[in-house]
């Protein structure tokens, strides 16, 4: 049993965390807004200026099962160090960039990274935060930076775009790295993972199954937008992901110290959690899309108005994960957090679904409703739900439930902004088919909605296995993961 740290270093945990969070959500997006002056100043093609998010996306993505072995194998805390250490140095190495490869490869090598960094740092979490009280409110404030993170990376994108230089959105996450390093100093030390009887070597089967069926997964998701479902790269890339993970599920069945036991997804409330995450961030991601989408080309925003819009929804989440869910942790059952939570993000949805070309009025009757709700079911559901991936576990499978969370949540991004934008550009196409006389921005207004809907048919499927997973979930309490 490892002595408790002192209570006044616990905290220092969670801004370190935290900063890393919001490291490795925000440059989901920043980069996004940055990527037209990028692609000017460094010559790229437009067809090869996507691997500025692909690069990112496959390496964060692919590696993330495997971070989370290394940091239990390094200990959490030296591992989220290294991960901080090594994201800072790849974003300079970004913002120096001289030539489309050494920014690519920047990109990939910030994905690397941040498979350590994720995992490490909301391992250090669940060991840290062990008692009821404290932990809602440290997986408050954890979701909080979570859920607002891409929106903030839009908004701060388009500023420093705007302001400074595009290569400010890569150079400003070094001070936040070294800072949370910093921070780092006082959080307490961890013990590296005891190997169990010959499992002391990296199960590398399923380090290679693993990284090359999440990669040729999500590239499949990548490519689906601008190729369509039905095109043969596409449907390659799906088959042979997902037959590379069935095999990988296969060998860790066998493995005597496997990247991600089964026994971490068998647990039927930990699996619904992960489920919900997963339909949650498909439906949220392609609603970040559309908003950014709708206000800028059918609403004439500038990108910095568009984004600071969308802080509107991270303000909401904040008060989710902080004022409800955080306080509400250990009192309730997590389903009682997850299933509202999913609801009030589908009523959210919902409301876009009712928008026409001809609305009046759009930015209080529609965007701030829809943006209220679905950042305060946001909010509600991500820290139960990052806190049950966690719950109930030996300390050796920390890490890997560590991962497993990040990785479901990084397919569900990536499935929800190419499906959803699909569903759109194939509803636009049909209806200006159908009615001739419609004008573009009425083609597209109804894309959206059309695809909003869907979203929202996926956030009530989400609710539906939340309440069929919740039973068994009790009210997580004291020494919730075993040491």
């Amino acid at each position: 049993m490892e002595r408790p740290a002192p209570q006044r270093r616990w905290w220092w945990t969670l801004p370190a965390v935290s900063a890393a969070q919001l490291l490795v959500v925000l440059d989901g997006t920043i980069v996004n807004i940055a990527l037209p002056s990028a692609q000017s100043a460094l010559g790229m093609s437009d067809a090869n200026r996507q691997w500025a998010i692909t690069a990112y996306a496959l390496a964060f993505g692919g590696l993330l099962l495997i971070g989370g072995r290394i940091s239990g194998a390094l200990g959490h805390r030296r591992a989220f160090v290294v991960g901080l250490v090594g994201f800072a140095v790849a974003s300079a190495l970004g913002g120096a960039a001289v030539a489309p490869g050494m920014f690519f490869g920047a990109r990939a090598l910030q994905g690397v990274f941040a498979a350590l960094l994720a995992p490490a740092g909301l391992s250090l979490l669940t060991m840290t935060f062990t008692e009821s009280r404290e932990r809602g409110r440290a997986f408050g404030v954890f979701a909080a930076v979570g859920a607002a993170g891409s929106a903030l990376g839009l908004v701060a994108g388009g500023l420093l775009t705007e302001y400074a230089s595009w290569r400010w959105c890569l150079y400003v996450n070094v001070p936040v790295a070294l800072l949370a390093v910093l921070g780092t100093t006082f959080v307490p030390p961890d013990r590296p993972d005891r190997p169990v009887r010959g499992g002391g070597r990296l199960d590398i089967a399923g380090a290679l199954l693993s990284a090359t069926g999440f990669a040729a997964v999500v590239y499949a998701f990548n490519e689906a937008e601008p190729l369509g479902w039905t095109a043969p790269k596409v449907l390659a890339l799906l088959a042979g992901g997902v037959l590379l993970l069935a095999v990988f599920a296969a060998v860790e069945v066998r493995a005597p110290r496997p990247l991600l036991p089964m026994r971490v997804l068998l647990h039927r409330a930990r699996a619904g959690a992960f489920l919900s995450i997963t339909l949650m961030f498909v439906a949220m991601f392609g609603f970040y899309l559309f908003m950014s989408y709708y206000t800028q080309t059918v609403l004439g925003y500038s990108p910095v108005r568009a984004g600071l819009t969308l802080i509107i929804n991270a303000l909401a989440a904040l008060l989710g994960s902080t004022l409800i869910a955080g306080r509400l942790h250990g009192r309730v059952a997590p389903a009682a957090l997850i299933l509202p939570g999913l609801l009030a993000a589908a009523a959210g949805m919902f409301v876009l679904t009712r928008l026409a070309p001809q609305s009046t009025d759009i930015l209080r009757l529609h965007l701030v409703p829809a943006l209220v709700l679905t950042g305060l079911g946001l909010g509600c559901v991500m820290p139960p739900t990052a806190s049950l991936a966690t719950a109930d576990l030996h300390r050796n499978d920390v890490g890997a439930a560590s991962a497993a969370y990040n990785a479901v949540q990084q397919l569900g991004a990536a499935l929800g902004a190419a499906l959803l934008n699909t569903i759109a550009a194939s509803a636009t196409a049909s209806h200006l088919a159908s009615a001739p006389d419609a004008t573009p921005t009425a083609a597209s207004v109804h894309g959206y909605t059309t695809a909003l809907t869907v979203g929202f048919g996926i956030l009530l499927a989400a609710a539906c296995v939340a309440a069929g997973c919740g039973a068994p979930a009790r009210r997580q309490g004291r020494g919730s993961t075993s040491r």
